[in-house]
């Protein structure tokens, strides 16, 4: 099919019409363009931030214990979602909702958090990813930061090594790189990335587009970590780390790769849109925040860390301008799924600062405050600015949306838990108009929680994921004993906490639930 542009020039000597008329002729085209351009999609860029809670933004929370200006700008500039939700309550299962648009459910394997040299990926070799799918649209394509999709190691006998930190010790890089299932293998023309969380797991290394420059030979211990210390350093592990490995300036190094990786494309190929992934480390534990940003802020060391992020994500969208692309970028901003637990409780009890946003529950947890997160997109010119949206959204239908803004055709078989947003982005779904006939989410165990409308049923007893018997959690927990039924109902639009069990009040709304999640997931 022709262009747009050649159509524009034919128009023009077939019929010999005026300058004028030609120029209305290409307006009318770009105008029905669904991406509005008529040469080139937009460039996109995507912030995917780590444990970020529905709270732990100013723009999000009204009594957020700290400001976040950069990102409430972010919101202002475009559309803020307040439904919106990551895929599962945990880290590994929800990338691999973004890079594939389907619940991890459909790998059927049980959901995990990739630690030391476990995998293979959560990514099979036939899945389409979404880097994949651009790639394939003509886009140049980058990822920087955390990974933790799961890799395939090798050892020195030729075998694959399946996890556990004393594996570490066992790869053979040479025989492990180029690595069969990173980042460069599913669709990413560039990549610089850590294997698991880059300050939680061991290994502790960068991988470069599928290459270990410096293997890990050298052992972390966590008591050398330096500011904040404390209590803060929770949960980072001992093991294996390659010299010269940064923990507390993660998040500097990963925006500087996404720089230069910018700078270099717009310099070499200006025409050639980008998509461009910067997975953070913010806001996971342990609490990091970078010299200069620690102690800007009253909130203590994790206000401090997700300032950091605030400030890094400002310097980034700013440079986007420097470069001249803002004007045709999407910049989607998301997060893997909600607060850390300790980060949750310490935050509440230290700095009146709660970072699930009034949810009930939290990292782990089929309840909101486990998966409802914070999401925002920008796109100058298409998407109206100051827009807040209650439209529900997953990071799933990441996929489809761009799908959709690139104009490509997808085939039935991929993307199954994605729904093309486009035209909640471009305003055109009527007030109260859901896209999403209903949504799928996992909890830590792998089991489900199921949408549909105002409805919620957790196909579960309790939170999915973390013990409120626990001495820390139990001021969380429910006053009253929890009823002994299998599963969970409840009308989120009456019961936003998830108070009220109605599994039995509402038999029939439940049942109708369960048949529907059956038929999904079978």
């Amino acid at each position: 099919m022709p262009s747009t542009r050649r159509l524009c020039v034919l128009a023009v000597a077939r019929t010999r019409i005026t300058i004028l008329s030609a120029v209305l002729v290409c307006l009318s085209s770009v105008l029905t363009s669904p991406t509005g351009t008529a040469d080139q999609p937009p460039n996109v860029l995507i912030i995917y931030a780590d444990d970020l809670g529905y709270g732990d933004l100013s723009s999000y929370n009204e009594n957020c214990a700290y400001e976040t200006p950069h990102l409430d700008q972010l919101a202002s500039q475009g559309v803020r979602f307040t439904d919106a939700h990551s895929p599962s309550t945990i880290c590994s299962p929800s990338r691999y909702g973004l890079m594939s648009g389907q619940c991890v459910f459909r790998t059927g394997r049980r959901t995990t958090a990739f630690e030391g040299a476990s995998g293979p990926s959560y990514l099979r070799p036939d899945d389409l990813t979404i880097a994949e799918m651009l790639q394939q649209a003509g886009y140049k394509t980058a990822i920087f930061g955390k990974w933790h999709l799961g890799l395939t190691w090798y050892g020195s006998d030729g075998k694959q090594l399946r996890g556990g930190f004393k594996d570490v010790t066992k790869i053979d890089y040479e025989r492990s790189t180029p690595l069969i299932d990173g980042p460069n293998n599913q669709g990413f023309d560039e990549s610089f990335v850590t294997p698991n969380c880059p300050t939680t797991d061991p290994l502790y290394l960068y991988i470069e587009n599928g290459m270990v420059p410096v293997p890990a030979n050298q052992r972390h211990k966590s008591d050398t970590l330096p500011n904040p210390g404390g209590k803060w350093r929770w949960d980072n592990d001992e093991g294996w780390k390659a010299p010269g490995y940064k923990f507390v300036d993660a998040d500097i190094l990963f925006f500087d790769k996404t720089r230069e990786f910018l700078d270099r494309h717009v310099q070499e190929s200006p025409d050639q849109p980008f998509f461009a992934v910067v997975s953070t480390q913010i806001a996971h534990a342990p609490v990091l925040p970078a010299n200069q940003h620690s102690g800007s802020t009253q909130a203590g060391a994790r206000g401090d860390f997700v300032c950091e992020l605030d400030s890094l994500t400002g310097d980034l969208l700013d440079h986007l301008k420097e470069l001249g692309v803002d004007d045709n970028t999407l910049v989607i901003f998301n997060s893997d799924n909600g607060p850390e637990t300790m980060h949750t409780v310490w935050m509440r009890e230290d700095h009146q600062h709660d970072a699930a946003g009034g949810w009930r529950g939290m990292k782990r947890d089929g309840w909101e405050g486990g998966h409802r997160v914070p999401m925002m997109m920008k796109w100058p010119g298409h998407i109206a600015p100051g827009r807040v949206s209650d439209q529900l959204i997953n990071t799933t239908d990441i996929f489809k949306t761009l799908a959709a803004v690139a104009d490509v055709d997808l085939p039935e078989n991929v993307a199954l838990d994605s729904f093309n947003m486009l035209p909640e982005l471009l305003g055109q779904v009527p007030e109260g108009e859901s896209i999403r006939p209903h949504m799928i989410t996992q909890s830590f165990r792998g089991e489900f929680q199921l949408r549909v409308g105002d409805w919620k049923y957790l196909d579960h007893a309790g939170s999915g994921g973390n013990n409120y018997n626990d001495r820390v959690l139990q001021p969380y927990a429910k006053k009253e004993a929890e009823t002994s039924f299998p599963g969970q109902l409840y009308n989120l639009k009456q019961d936003p906490m998830e108070t009220v069990n109605l599994y039995e009040q509402e038999a029939a709304k439940r049942k109708e639930m369960q048949a529907l999640l059956k038929s999904i997931v079978e």
